[in-house]
Order: structure tokens, then sequence, then C-alpha cells
């Protein structure tokens, strides 16, 4: 907590009934010796009043974005000029929506804009809201534009229902915007992960491929940027944005991918290959559409593809290698194998045969294994999942050297 002495926190209060914790909050925040200054939206204003920001804070708590008495009505531009991290707690679907569109329609969202400070959200909802395929789809937005998500929880909430949405306890949020100051987990390093499907040309038309989204890899391209590493990411066919701070290179085959990753692995400090890669590919392809015959049945023949993590595994200078087990059935016990068998330092198996944390999923569950032992992380969120990854690789790293 002592890297938040003599930093400057601009805290956004948003419509919700955890604004109450928004109190204690920077009280701690204070204590550890910051400055903060409050922005409080409408909906705010309806569960805590700007008097007790205000005592708590020591400052003026700002509502207004047209304020005429604020520097000549720039306020709002001292205000982002001021801040050293803009920190969202409680942070309400509606702000995250407008927010991960550039919209600038009130105070808050228009200082996010104006800022170059790191922006910090504090998510809080009710389960359903944040499990909202909207809700995540705002939240991926926002991941690849570089904000930072503190939570949610999952618990009791204030409406009876249980689930995720909590907002994360004041002391918590407090430590986490202490670490935004702290040296970055992966400072200096550089990272490359496979992600998405590949696909295996059949024809020029047709292809075999997977059902892999490329979510938790993107999901984990953008985790090791904020952890401060310089990221490449291979890509297969994927309907995704590409992370804020990652340079990405699109592939289509196994074939590809091999030899981009290859090139690239061999500089790097850290490998993950969270590709789902096609496990065969046909022996031959034809150079123009397969036509439909008369018979009933059709035959292809396929050869196997190159594996792509235990090539990178047997590298002289090898980076510290990390897969991915996506299985169906016996998850540890295969996951186990693959660790063994490919000289890997860490695999992370999940149970694709459930479909909530699945491909194309937005949660998913993992257990992490290693020379060390297994060590099992909940069901989530994949971008919470993904932060929670990269600490755990990092400190095996570290390990590891």
């Amino acid at each position: 907590m002592h890297r938040l002495t003599n930093r400057n926190i601009l805290l956004g209060v948003t419509g919700g009934i955890a604004a109450y914790k928004s109190a204690e909050l920077i009280r701690l925040l204070t204590k550890a010796g910051a400055s903060v200054r409050v922005v409080l939206t409408a909906g705010g204003a309806e569960f805590i009043t700007p008097l007790t920001l205000q005592a708590l804070s020591g400052n003026p708590v700002h509502q207004s974005l047209l304020d005429p008495d604020a520097e000549q009505g720039m306020g709002h531009i001292e205000l982002a000029r001021w801040a050293d991290l803009i920190l969202v707690a409680p942070a309400s679907a509606d702000f995250m929506a407008r927010l991960s569109h550039g919209l600038a329609n009130d105070l808050l969202t228009t200082l996010c804009l104006a800022s170059e400070a790191p922006i910090c959200l504090a998510p809080a909802m009710n389960q359903a809201m944040w499990r909202d395929v909207r809700t995540q789809a705002n939240t991926a937005l926002l991941l690849q534009q570089g904000v930072r998500l503190f939570g949610p929880g999952a618990g009791e909430q204030a409406c009876g229902d249980i689930g995720p949405g909590r907002m994360l306890e004041p002391q918590e949020i407090a430590r986490l915007a202490s670490e935004v100051f702290a040296t970055p987990l992966l400072a200096g390093k550089r990272v490359c992960i496979t992600a998405g499907p590949t696909r295996e040309a059949l024809d020029p038309v047709r292809y075999i491929s997977n059902h892999s989204s490329g979510k938790m890899g993107y999901a984990l391209a953008s985790a090791a940027a904020q952890a401060g590493a310089e990221v490449i990411l291979i890509s297969g066919p994927v309907a995704l944005s590409t992370p804020a701070g990652v340079r990405r290179i699109d592939v289509e085959s196994a074939e590809q991918m091999l030899a981009a990753s290859l090139e690239l692995a061999a500089g790097s400090d850290l490998f993950i290959g969270a590709a789902a890669v096609a496990d065969y590919r046909p022996v031959a392809i034809a150079d123009q559409k397969i036509k439909k015959g008369q018979e009933e049945l059709m035959e292809l023949r396929l050869v196997k593809n190159p594996d792509i993590i235990a090539q990178v595994a047997t590298l002289s200078a090898r980076p510290f290698t990390v897969g991915f087990a996506a299985e169906t059935e016996n998850v540890l016990g295969h996951a186990r194998s693959k660790l063994e068998r490919k000289s890997l330092d860490l695999v992370i198996a999940n149970d694709v045969s459930r479909a909530e944390i699945g491909f194309n999923a937005d949660e998913n569950e993992v257990t992490l294994v290693s020379a060390q032992g297994d060590f099992h992380l909940p069901r989530r969120a994949k971008h919470s999942l993904a932060q929670e990854l990269i600490q755990h690789i990092s400190r095996l790293m570290e390990q590891h050297d």
C-alpha cells in the first residue's frame, strides 16, 4: 500500500447500492497517503451524498461536466491532467457500456477519454446483468482498450441473488490500486501467445477446423500486456479485436502457426500455446472446388499436423513453455501426460465438454498442472481468469530462474 503515497487518485462513483463502500475506499486510499478527488455521477448521487464523499476526501466533489466556476469551464481537463489513476468503484453496467463505446456524455466518461492515466473499474451489478452477453461484450472491448478490471466478486447480492457481480471489498480494491504503481510482473519480458483455431484447407472453399473462439488466448495477451510484457499474439481466424499494446500476427493453418511460433518463440521469455491447433490436415488440397458426385460415401486422407508446443519446448534457447489441455474426459490425467511427454513447464487444463466453460463461452475454469503439483482456479470470466493465470505463471517463471 506504500505505493499509493503522494499519488493522485480520481475516484468515480456511479449508480449502485455498492456506492456505500466508496466511503470506506476513500478512507483507505487517503490513509495510504493518496490524494483523492471524487467524481459523482447522477446515479451515484442517488445512493450516497456529495457531503459524505467530500468530508472523507477533503476535496470538493465534482458532479457537473459544464461547471463555469471550474477553471473557466474547463475543470474536466484540469482533473484529467491531475490524475495518476482513474478508479471507478462501483462501475455500473451502464457506465461500462458507455465507456466501452467512447461516449463522453457526462463528467466521468469525459475524464476517462481526456486522461492518459490508467483506468481501473470495479464492476458492481446484478449477477444476470454481469452475465448478459452485451455486458460481456462491453467488458471485452474495455480490456482490449487497456482498461483494467478489479473483480467482480461472487456471492450474495443486495437483490437476494447469488453469483458474480459483487463489487470487491474496499481493502481488496485499495490493494489492487496500489499494484498499478508497482513494477509490472512481466516488465522487460517478451511473451509469445498462440490463440484461436487453425483451418486446414480441403479445397478453395472448404476447410477442417474447430469451435475455438480465441477468447482465452486473447484475454491472456491482454493480461500479459497489462503486466508490462512485450506481447506477440499469433492468431488463427477469429472475430476478435487486437488487445491494446499487443502485436498480432494472423495465420490460417497449423504449418503457418508453427513457422511463426518457432521464429518468435526463440527470442521470447514466455510461450503460451493457447491455440486449438487442428490435429490433422488433408494429404492434398484440391485446386478446384470438390464437386458433389453420386457416391454416398466420401473418404478423406489426412496426415498428422506438427506438434507446435512440443517443438517450441525443444528449442535450444527455449522460453518458459505453457501448454493448454482442452479435454472432454480424464482432464487431469491427460494434462499430466502432456506435461511429461512434451517436457512443458506448465499445462493449463480445462474441461471443454462443459458448455458453460467450453469453446465460445465467456467463462472458464482451469487447473494448473506442473511438476510442483496441481492448482485449481474456479470458474470466472475469462478476462479475470487470464489476469490470475499471468500472476501464477510469472511466479513460476521466477522460481524457474
